[in-house]
């Protein structure tokens, strides 16, 4: 699941101005979740990071951040349970997962494509490969904006991020 390079071109959510509007703590729900891979822990760990070294979240309505943020599946539905910094509950968002089904499911046979491909592919093979993962991976983040409008609003960067823990939430045991 590497996260790589925004290509995506187009239009963007605004970029909210205020320092509050960000996400500043993330827990994981990984009891249960299957292991997949070297690469997929790295990833799921990198884009922790990422997310909160640089993020723009906010969530629509009279609340405000920074925000905790406890990300989980649960019978088919991805959760995002959204907290004060003393974790206050202030919202718990719920998406079907089903929208989401292919997309990570493609995602993921594009990178175990990719990461065989660096085993031993030419560069510019991987590079043909590397497009279309990070293609795939701009359609998830897309997706992501678009089942949370209204709800919440974020930039690019993040719903990237974020789509990467989406799909590490995926696959359970």
């Amino acid at each position: 699941m590497a996260g790589g390079d925004d290509a995506r071109g187009g239009d963007r959510p605004p970029v909210c101005p205020d320092p509050r509007a960000r996400i500043v703590h993330l827990v994981l729900d990984t009891q249960g979740l299957a292991r997949r891979s070297a690469e997929v822990d790295h990833e799921r760990a990198a884009a922790v990071f990422d997310l909160l070294d640089a993020n723009v979240f906010d969530l629509e309505g009279p609340v405000s951040g920074p925000y905790h943020l406890h990300l989980s599946v649960e019978e088919n539905r991805l959760i995002f349970d959204l907290r004060t910094t003393d974790e206050e509950p202030l919202r718990a968002i719920q998406l079907s997962m089903t929208p989401f089904r292919r997309i990570v499911r493609d995602y993921f046979q594009i990178c175990d494509s990719y990461y065989d491909a660096i085993k031993r592919l030419s560069p510019s093979q991987i590079e043909a490969i590397d497009m279309g993962r990070r293609g795939l991976h701009n359609d998830g983040a897309q997706l992501l904006i678009d089942r949370l409008a209204g709800k919440a609003s974020f930039d690019f960067d993040t719903a990237r991020r974020l789509f990467t823990l989406v799909c590490s939430l995926h696959f359970r045991g």
